[in-house]
């Protein structure tokens, strides 16, 4: 397959949706390294990804539960399950949820999803067991009782390892690109408009890709900046990118059902800019 082609004719189109699950004030200068000569709102939002095909629907990421949101000073606005559930997932029969890496707003959920097998890079998991954990510039987003869990969860054979980019079925692919943290992997999903990439902290918001101007948690700045390079080699067109926590993806997109604005956003068709 070629980056930034069309996805093969034979390739499965699948609809794709960001479910928003809790929200946070923030400021301009809490997202970019360096801060921002702007002192001006920019909220954060939080999502996870569900990827529905013809016979399987896979989700991406967990999210956090309510214990997460009182300790992190979060904005739990609905639990994944209920978010989920208005796009007509039920979390509870999803058989494989993909994480991107295991930061506690993308891991935290892992309990609403009893039946699922979870997909991860080797080096995340390497990561977050690892010495730099000993080193609160780097493990402050992580939940160590999440860690534990996970691995409590390998010995049960429910993570399913990759070591790099793999095709996990047709039309669906993970891609490692670290940065943010050592083991971090984006999703490639064919839709009918094309390659959407779902990046998700590759890059937090649209500025921070677009502007190269990386978010200020970060493993390796290098591979942070290569990533937001790669996603857009990995996408049918740059557009076709979707950040992690942008509020805007909910504006770009429209909602999965008049009733779900702000809740839920399709993003297999063409996003305004």
């Amino acid at each position: 397959m070629i980056p930034g082609s069309a996805p093969p004719p034979e390739a499965p189109h699948y609809s794709v949706y960001a479910v928003k699950y809790a929200q946070r004030q923030a400021r301009r200068p809490d997202h970019f390294i360096g801060g921002d000569p702007h002192d001006e709102p920019m909220d954060m939002d939080y999502f996870v990804w569900a990827v529905i095909g013809d016979d399987r629907t896979w989700v991406v990421d967990t999210g956090f539960d309510r214990l997460d949101a009182e300790r992190r000073n979060r904005d739990l606005v609905r639990s994944v399950t209920d978010g989920l559930a208005a796009i007509g997932v039920d979390a509870a029969s999803v058989d494989d949820v993909i994480l991107t890496h295991l930061h506690y707003d993308h891991v935290g959920g892992f309990a609403q999803f009893p039946a699922a097998r979870f997909h991860l890079q080797d080096r995340e998991m390497a990561f977050a067991t690892g010495r730099y954990m000993t080193e609160g510039a780097l493990n402050h987003a992580f939940t160590a009782d999440h860690v534990a869990d996970m691995v409590h969860l390998v010995h049960r054979n429910r993570v399913v390892f990759h070591d790099g980019d793999a095709e996990l079925a047709p039309g669906l692919s993970v891609h490692l690109v670290g940065g943010h943290t050592m083991g971090l992997q984006v999703v490639r999903v064919a839709t009918s408009i094309g390659w959407v990439v779902l990046a998700s902290d590759a890059s937090h918001y649209y500025e921070n890709m677009t502007a190269g101007r990386p978010f200020p948690i970060v493993y390796d700045l290098g591979d942070m900046l290569d990533g937001y390079r790669r996603c857009r080699e990995l996408a049918t067109d740059p557009a076709y990118v979707v950040p992690g926590h942008d509020p805007l993806v909910l504006e770009r997109y429209p909602p999965a059902a008049p009733d779900l604005a702000g809740v839920a956003a399709r993003l297999d068709v063409e996003p305004s800019t």
